[in-house]
């Protein structure tokens, strides 16, 4: 028997010993693993942050003196750079909640007056219309819609069940707090990712090439370049399509004369990050606080947000992120799905360019494997990834002839 075999029978045996155990000790095992996660949700935290700061700190690099030799340009790069990044950063954020949080307080004050008043109209409706009927007339008219009588049967329930009520909400604490302590340090550990980026990027290649065979890295070096340039593209397409769809749904609001433009503008861009369902779920909550002012209005915009929708899909999509990625709509759609699935509107996100990354991977050993069987691939593929075009290589030019 050769050794080949040997080992794949050994590696059999491992594996079936391995099923095994996990499948007896699954609730032990899912139990480290969620303890495990916990204690690296900081720094998972910190690496996408660094990675999607990385993005925007590079073209912030390539503007910071890019030519110049100076050792104070060449130390005050970096922080420069990440101050720079990290402080775009928080002004959008700060102009999101500037915009969107004052619009949503309005329309829930216009809320607060406006239901009474509404509720009294649709009772005198309904009794008018029920002269018939005198029990359930007089049922009806009996109803009252009162803010004080309300707050006073809620507080009433939130006595009684106080002490649920301040387990729940210290839970509510406790989790806020973990969440912005994970953020914080995410955040630092993000900061010391992009300070010392060469130098990680140098130390994991150095381990590549002691601990792993040429072929492996060679094949690895594949994966992460492809996942590199597809996450990267991605990131950059989703960010230019959530600004072209916020502008446009801005600019058409306005022209329709519609309220609460500059808040729905942003809310479709905000929630536009998430692929396909995400401008629907900035759609509706704006559709909801224009129906505070008026119905018709709300339903204008619906009807408007649907054909921008047919807009985003067919053309910007397509021609912004499509592209780029390489992934067919169906494939989009499943990764979406399953993605937010299994891990919510963060795997809603990262699915697509995960899922492009697998496409474009598989593609590349299909053809592998046809040009090791000889076969010929098809000359028109739709489903095929794109591709850059190589450069076509310059003709060399002609020895002037001496006369």
């Amino acid at each position: 028997m050769e050794k080949r075999e040997i080992k794949r029978y050994i590696f059999i045996a491992v594996l079936a010993i391995a099923v095994c155990v996990i499948s007896q000790n699954f609730s032990v095992l899912s139990n480290f693993v969620s303890v495990v996660i916990g204690a690296l949700r900081s720094l998972v935290i910190g690496f996408f942050i660094a990675y999607i700061f990385n993005i925007i700190m590079n073209r912030f690099e390539k503007i910071y003196f890019p030519k110049s030799s100076s050792k104070l340009v060449m130390r005050t790069r970096r922080p420069v750079c990440i101050a720079a990044t990290f402080a775009i950063a928080i002004a959008i954020i700060a102009l999101i909640m500037y915009i969107v949080v004052p619009e949503i307080g309005k329309a829930f004050g216009v809320l607060y007056a406006e239901i009474p008043p509404s509720f009294t109209s649709a009772k005198d409706f309904i009794t008018g219309k029920l002269k018939e009927y005198p029990e359930i007339q007089q049922q009806i008219s009996s109803l009252e819609f009162d803010w004080a009588n309300i707050a006073e049967k809620a507080s009433k329930i939130l006595t009684s069940g106080l002490a649920g009520i301040l387990s729940s909400a210290m839970g509510i604490i406790g989790g806020l707090t973990s969440a912005v302590a994970n953020l914080v340090l995410g955040v630092i550990f993000a900061i010391y990712m992009l300070l010392r980026k060469d130098k990680l990027i140098h130390d994991a290649n150095r381990i590549r090439r002691a601990y792993f065979s040429d072929d492996f890295n060679k094949k690895s070096s594949v994966v992460l370049k492809t996942a590199n340039t597809t996450f990267q593209s991605f990131f950059v397409g989703q960010f230019v399509e959530a600004i072209i769809l916020g502008s446009l749904c801005f600019i058409g609001m306005k022209l329709l004369r519609l309220p609460y433009a500059a808040m729905s503008g942003t809310l479709v861009g905000v929630t536009a990050f998430i692929p396909i369902v995400g401008a629907f779920l900035g759609a509706g909550i704006s559709a909801f606080i224009i129906l505070t002012v008026d119905p018709m209005q709300a339903l204008i915009f619906i009807i408007f947000l649907i054909i921008l929708q047919q807009l985003e899909g067919n053309i910007i999509y397509p021609r912004v992120v499509g592209g780029s990625v390489g992934l067919p709509s169906i494939w989009t759609l499943a990764a979406v799905t399953i993605g937010g699935g299994l891990f919510g509107v963060l795997g809603m996100i990262l699915g697509v360019p995960l899922t492009a990354t697998l496409y474009k991977l598989s593609f590349r050993v299909l053809e592998a494997r046809e040009a090791s069987e000889g076969i010929a691939p098809p000359e028109t593929d739709s489903e095929k990834p794109v591709r850059n075009k190589p450069a076509k290589p310059k003709k060399p030019k002609k020895a002037n002839r001496k006369q």
